[in-house]
């Protein structure tokens, strides 16, 4: 299928001189257009894969410690001391059948103490029978397999003088006794995620409900993982309307829901800061690649002007002429697309494999910079960025309704 006139003549204005289309007086202001470009869409993609990169990350972090949804005590005082629930083989069915529910498993918490002749820190037992999350962030040693041991992060086990097969004790504080426990460290963990590594020890559920005193079907509560993380809400409110009103199995305690988000505010307050970050970040670039794409306009049109009356003398009328020009300005804003995103991908696909930026951990809930190819917002940009330029093209291209062939070639 033929192009339309005017695009065979923009891309052969285009192509023509190898340098957009560009006198060689005008070539130096065109490539500063072009580069502003290039560096708009690159400050974009980097900004989007950074800060999708940071929620998958802070989120999977969170999740390991909490899962996603849990189904606890109605009675809970948002601690990690919680109101036991009895927990039947049929609810555990019922709550691991939902869609998009990986995992519904019992856990229990219990904060404590562990002490040495010489030190002492504050943290949590927590007794779970699940341990891929931690797998992954071993440092040391081998995961509990008896009741006897646990697995204590690396940052504590440095404060404490730890090391792999220690012997360690631990003091839980009742309302009329004090109960103390003599585990093994088998290995140490480690995730980055300070707020975190610092106050949790894992040991196998077994050991956590002897601690408690209690049988296999009671716990501090359910963990729920669903597989898609955008479908978390839509769960949770399954799983909320299954058991809202309903009480355990003794008729003692009735079931509450939170997700991830509700036990942990303060972490998923920050991360929608970010989105607000990345929401200004993209407006500004855009005006400012609009404005550099604005300018190479203005300029091609200046440069063309004797094309421009030479055209209007022939018959060619405004919109003709104006859609040679865009065409033109628009090989420009793909040329820029184009380079920008090569260029952003490699350096998102640079930290990716090799962590090479660190972050504080303390701060950041992470030690370097996390980034993920988020395509969907990638390919979105892109036809946002081409649609914008566009619009903000439709302006200065009015300057041709303007020129006057008998000026121009009055002027020649």
């Amino acid at each position: 299928m033929p192009l339309l006139p005017e695009i065979q003549l923009a891309t052969r204005l285009y192509f023509s001189s190898g340098q957009e289309g560009a006198s060689r007086q005008s070539r130096p202001a065109v490539r500063v257009a072009l580069a502003g470009m290039i560096i708009g869409v690159l400050v974009m993609v980097i900004t989007i894969c950074v800060v999708v990169g940071f929620k998958e990350t802070i989120t999977r972090q969170v999740a390991g410690f909490g899962a996603h949804i849990q189904v606890v005590s109605f009675d809970n005082n948002n601690t990690y001391d919680l109101q036991p629930i009895e927990v039947s083989d049929s609810l555990l069915a019922v709550l691991g059948s939902y869609p998009h529910v990986a995992k519904a498993a019992p856990f229990i918490t219990k904060p404590g103490m562990l002490k040495t002749d010489s030190a002492f820190h504050g943290m949590v037992l927590k007794g779970t029978d699940h341990w891929d999350f931690f797998a992954g962030n071993l440092r040391e040693g081998a995961l509990p397999q008896t009741p006897q041991e646990v697995l204590v992060s690396l940052p504590v086990a440095r404060s404490l003088g730890l090391h792999t097969g220690d012997a360690v004790n631990a003091y839980f504080v009742d309302e009329t006794d004090v109960r103390a426990r003599r585990f093994l460290i088998c290995g140490l963990y480690e995730t980055g995620f300070g707020q975190f590594d610092d106050l949790f020890v894992l040991t196998p559920l077994v050991a956590a409900s002897r601690l408690q005193g209690w049988d296999e079907h009671t716990c501090s509560g359910v963990e729920i993982e669903v597989d898609d993380i955008a479908c978390l809400n839509e769960t949770a409110d399954r799983i909320y309307f299954a058991t809202v009103n309903h009480f355990d199995e003794d008729g003692c305690h009735a079931y509450y829901v939170q997700t991830l988000q509700e036990q942990n505010p303060a972490v998923f307050a920050w991360l929608d800061l970010l989105d607000m970050n990345v929401v200004v970040i993209i407006i500004l670039m855009l005006l400012v690649s609009g404005f550099n794409m604005v300018s190479g306009l203005i300029i091609l049109i200046l440069d063309g002007i004797q094309l421009i009356g030479v055209l209007k003398a022939l018959g060619a009328d405004n919109r003709f002429v104006q859609r040679i020009f865009l065409t033109q300005a628009m090989m420009l804003v793909c040329k820029g697309l184009v380079w920008g995103n090569i260029i952003a991908l490699a350096l998102v696909a640079l930290q990716y494999f090799t962590r090479l930026i660190p972050l504080e951990a303390a701060t950041y809930y992470v030690s370097y910079v996390p980034v993920s190819f988020a395509w969907g917002w990638i390919i979105l940009l892109n036809v946002l960025t081409v649609a914008v330029s566009m619009l903000v093209l439709l302006l200065p291209s009015v300057i041709i309704t303007r020129i006057s062939p008998a000026k121009v070639m009055h002027f020649e």
